[in-house]
Parts: structure tokens; C-alpha cells; sequence
């Protein structure tokens, strides 16, 4: 590249030649590690007894077409529902759309699994609801477990993906497009459906599928709905002793996020983009404009303001002493979430830094790192545990390991958050900016202390947000791996919930909704 910049010296052009061996090195390094738990859970379910008798039992069947089910039906949902709102707060003159763009973001960075508990308490057959109709004679309310209930908090906290890839697609079409198709007499939802929609149907299928590989990793939604899935099967097979029939399951549910996976990489990739301007398509509701927006503000009550209306309303009330709430479990949390994302966005830069790079070794490592996308929190700590029973002597005697384990979990988890933040970050980075200082007599690392540290600082703080938020809200690892004596926010709520004392774990959610809120704000902002 620097051959074709006129007056640089020839060392800089050298310089700028230089191959990433560290990068690709500690790179390799991060990506072997993290895929270390699905080689674990393949190599443990291959050498399980009656491995293909457990993997066609009736009840293994039963688990495997509820969880089919729950993803497709989830997917489903959340296109009907996140298709609508992105063309609402993108082509349309809806009130207050910035507004209601980041309040339909609000729901990807809370705790759904917290949404889950408080609509058991809210509309359960004896919830809130069920008080207030009371007087009418309504004595008890239809269940809400089960298959309808986990639809109902997984599509409300999972649709903001379709939301995002639909809404960055949409806005960034040109909208002489739409008018060209109209000058050839097509009405406006004509035009949409022959222009608009095949251009960001790569974009749908993409959000579809991180909703259905979301589905697929989720943990306390289905054990509070009592929906029996992989994930929750797993976590029950593993707390019985039964570690080959968790070790069977878990390969079963990554073999498929990882085909999910596949399919994702490939419509990314597939993913146009489109240059829009000052030409924006704005579609007039009219009359409409404002009973249009009780769509977005539903699923914003339904989404946020029922947890928080129930939390709230524990809050006000008395506090239950069945389970008593210590701060050091906030004190943990912050402190596990802070050491998660220094490690987190640690590991995560030399796998950023060979983005740039087109090589094969470079392009293998990034895709190895993402493989941790498909493995839920339950088969990460399954594994870890499993390993550290059968290597870890006398350190896991005497529950040395389980704290590294803990961290390792997180940077197994949430490695690929921070990379996505981090690239965007690289690419922003003008290669030029640290050639140059080199050129004032800079090293190379201070030169990428000085100027490119700098530059990225706003990927790199994202990706520290992401990290942590992200460990605060950890559940299945968390409850796996943690040492004893050491709770965090989230298995304070889950242990209160598990006790039936809902109304102790009103503090302690109010603290994560706040945190993740906090968090999702940086995010945007970085």
C-alpha cells in the first residue's frame, strides 16, 4: 500500500510490510483456548456409553422438538415484530422515533431471564394481575408456563436483533430507489415489496438467525417457564450426576448453533450495502402518525415496564427474611464484571489486529474465535467442570480452579462481542496515522500506544461494556463455575427466586437493569 503514497521513505514502506507474527501467534493462542470446552464436550460425548441408544431416547427426542420448536416459533415472532418497528423509526414520519429506537433497543441488554420471573409474577394464575380482577370474581388466571409463556419473554427480549440489522439496513437504502418504482405507478407497499424487501432480506435473515442462536443459548427463561429444553435438561442432567447424558446433549445443541452459526457467517457476507443520502424515502402515516406509535410504545411496556412496574412494587413493600441480601454480592459482581472485561478486550485485541489482514492464518483465527458464539453458558461450565474433575488433582479438591474457571467461562462467552467491537474500531484506524509516527523516530508499540490506542479507544470501551454487562447478567456459568461463598447479583435473584422469596430479588434486578441500561447507553455512545 505504501508503495503508491509518494514521499515515504523506504523503511516506513518495509516497516508497514512487516507480517503480525505476535498478533497471529497470541491470536491462535486465544482462539485454541476458547475453543477448548466444545473439543472437551465432543471428546467426553464420543466416549459415553450407550452414546446412539441416549441420543434416540424418546425423552432426548422430546427435547430436541421442543427445542426446535421454541427456536422456530421465537424466529418467527421476532421478524413479524422487529420487520415492522425498523420500518416504523426509519421510512416513516412516526413521533419521536429517535425516541423509540433506543427504546426498542433497551430490551438485547437486560436480563430477559429477570422479564421472565416477573411476568410468572405478574400474570401467573395467583400474579398481580390476578389481584386487581379480583373483586370481579376472577379467582385464577390461565397458566403462563410452558411452550406460550417462554415465546412470549424470549420474542420480547430477543426481536432487537431483527430490529438492528432491519433498521441499519433499511436506513442506509437509497430512497430514489422507492421513488423510481413509484414513478412506475407501484403503490408504496408494491414498491417496498419489490425494492426494498429483497435488499434487506440478507439483513432479516441475519437478525433471525442470531435470535434463533440466542434461543437456543437461553437458560433461565426456559427453567423459570418450566419449558423443558437443551439448555435447562442439561443443567438438570449435570446437577443429578448425570455428566455423560449433559456431555450428549451439549454436543447435540452445538452442533446445531454451530450450523446456525454457518449460516449466519454466510448471509453476513451475503449482506449488501446500499449508499443512502439526502434523498430519504420518508412514507407520511398521515392520519396515522400517531396510533402508529402505539405499536412501539406496547412492546416497550411489555418489554420493560412491566418488570420494572412488578420489581418496583416488591420494592415498596416488605423485604421477606428468608433470603438476606449482602452488598458484597454487588461489590462481586463489579468485581468479577471488571476483571472479565480487561480479560475480555485483552484477548480480544490481537484477535482485532489481524482483521485487517486477508492471509488464511488470519482469517481462521477470527472464525475460531467466534465459535464461542454458539456455545451457551451451561455447555461452557459443563465442560470446564468436567475437565477440571478429571485433570485438576488436588487443586480442584480444594476449589482452587473454580475462580480461573469462572473467568475463563466469561472470556469463552463474550470474546466475540469484544472482537466485533474492536474490528470496527481497527478499520476506523487509519493505517497511515502510526506509519507516520514512526517516521518521528516513534517504536512501533509506541507508536500504536500513542496514536492508535487512542483512536480505538471508543471500540475499546464498547467492548468492555459489552463484557460486562454481559458477565452481570451470566447466569448458567456463573452458578457452575462460582467459588464457594462467592455470589453475584444474578445468583442472589436466582437463588430467591428458586426459594419463592420474589420480593428479596427486587434490589438486586433494579441494580442490573440499571447497570445493563447504563451499559447499553455507553454502547451507543462508543
Amino acid at each position: 500500500m505504501w508503495e503508491s503514497v509518494p514521499g515515504v521513505p523506504e523503511g516506513v514502506r518495509r516497516a508497514g510490510d512487516d507480517r503480525p507474527v505476535a498478533a497471529l501467534l497470541l491470536g491462535g493462542a486465544v482462539a485454541a483456548a476458547v475453543s477448548l470446552p466444545v473439543v472437551w464436550i465432543a471428546l467426553a460425548a464420543v466416549a459415553a456409553p450407550d452414546a446412539p441408544s441416549t441420543v434416540t431416547s424418546p425423552r432426548i427426542l422430546r427435547i430436541l422438538g421442543n427445542s426446535l420448536a421454541l427456536v422456530v416459533t421465537v424466529t418467527i415472532a421476532a421478524v413479524l415484530l422487529g420487520v415492522p418497528l425498523s420500518y416504523l423509526t426509519t421510512r416513516t414520519n412516526l413521533p419521536g422515533r429517535r425516541l423509540w429506537t433506543v427504546l426498542l433497543v433497551m430490551p438485547l441488554v437486560l436480563p430477559g431471564w429477570i422479564g421472565a420471573f416477573a411476568y410468572v409474577a405478574a400474570f401467573g394464575p395467583h400474579g398481580r394481575l390476578q389481584g386487581l380482577l379480583a373483586p370481579l370474581g376472577v379467582e385464577e388466571l390461565p397458566a403462563l408456563y410452558g411452550f406460550p409463556g417462554t415465546v412470549l419473554v424470549l420474542t420480547l427480549y430477543h426481536f432487537p436483533y431483527v430490529f438492528v440489522t432491519t433498521r441499519a439496513a433499511l436506513a442506509s437504502l437509497d430512497g430514489r430507489l422507492i421513488e423510481a418504482a413509484r414513478t412506475l405507478r407501484h403503490g408504496r407497499l408494491a414498491a417496498f415489496r419489490r425494492v426494498s424487501l429483497p435488499l434487506v432480506r440478507p439483513a432479516i435473515g441475519a437478525g433471525a438467525l442470531l435470535v434463533a442462536l440466542s434461543t437456543l443459548a437461553a437458560f433461565g427463561e426456559p427453567m423459570i417457564m418450566r419449558f423443558d429444553v437443551f439448555t435447562r435438561a442439561i443443567y438438570v442432567e449435570f446437577n443429578t450426576f448425570g455428566r455423560d447424558a449433559a456431555a450428549l446433549l451439549s454436543l447435540q445443541l452445538v452442533v446445531i448453533t454451530l450450523v446456525l452459526l454457518a449460516v449466519e457467517t454466510r448471509l453476513r457476507r451475503a449482506t449488501g450495502h446500499q449508499s443512502g443520502g439526502a434523498d430519504e424515502d420518508v412514507h407520511d402515516l398521515g392520519r396515522w402518525r400517531w396510533p402508529a406509535a402505539a405499536l412501539p410504545a406496547t412492546v416497550v411496556v411489555a418489554a420493560v415496564g412491566v418488570p420494572l412496574w412488578v420489581l418496583l412494587e416488591w420494592l415498596s413493600g416488605p423485604t421477606p427474611a428468608g433470603v438476606p441480601f449482602r452488598a458484597e454480592y454487588a461489590l462481586n459482581t463489579a468485581a468479577l464484571g471488571a476483571a472479565a472485561a480487561v480479560l475480555v478486550v485483552c484477548a480480544a485485541a490481537p484477535v482485532a489486529a489481524l482483521s485487517r489482514r486477508r492471509s488464511p492464518a488470519a482469517r481462521i483465527v477470527e472464525a475460531s474465535s467466534y465459535v464461542a458464539y454458539a456455545v451457551p453458558g451451561v455447555v461452557v461450565g459443563v465442560a470446564l467442570v468436567s475437565l477440571a474433575a478429571g485433570h485438576g488433582g488436588e487443586f480442584y479438591q480444594r476449589g482452587a480452579l473454580f475462580l480461573p474457571m469462572l473467568l475463563f467461562a466469561y472470556v469463552v462467552r463474550f470474546l466475540p462481542e469484544a472482537v466485533g467491537a474492536l474490528r470496527s474500531s481497527v478499520f476506523a484506524v487509519d493505517p497511515r496515522l502510526p506509519e507516520a509516527a514512526r517516521t518521528l523516530g516513534r517504536s512501533p508499540a509506541s507508536a500504536h500506544w500513542e496514536v492508535t490506542l487512542p483512536l480505538a479507544a471508543p471500540g475499546i470501551a464498547a467492548g468492555a461494556a459489552l463484557a460486562f454487562v454481559a458477565t452481570a447478567k451470566e447466569l448458567p456459568a456463573t452458578l457452575l463455575l462460582r467459588p464457594d461463598g462467592v455470589d453475584t447479583l444474578a445468583t442472589y435473584i436466582w437463588a430467591a427466586y428458586s426459594e419463592g422469596f420474589l420480593a428479596a430479588a427486587a434490589l438486586p434486578a433494579l441494580a442490573l437493569f440499571v447497570v445493563s441500561t447504563l451499559a447499553g447507553l455507553l454502547i451507543v455512545r462508543a
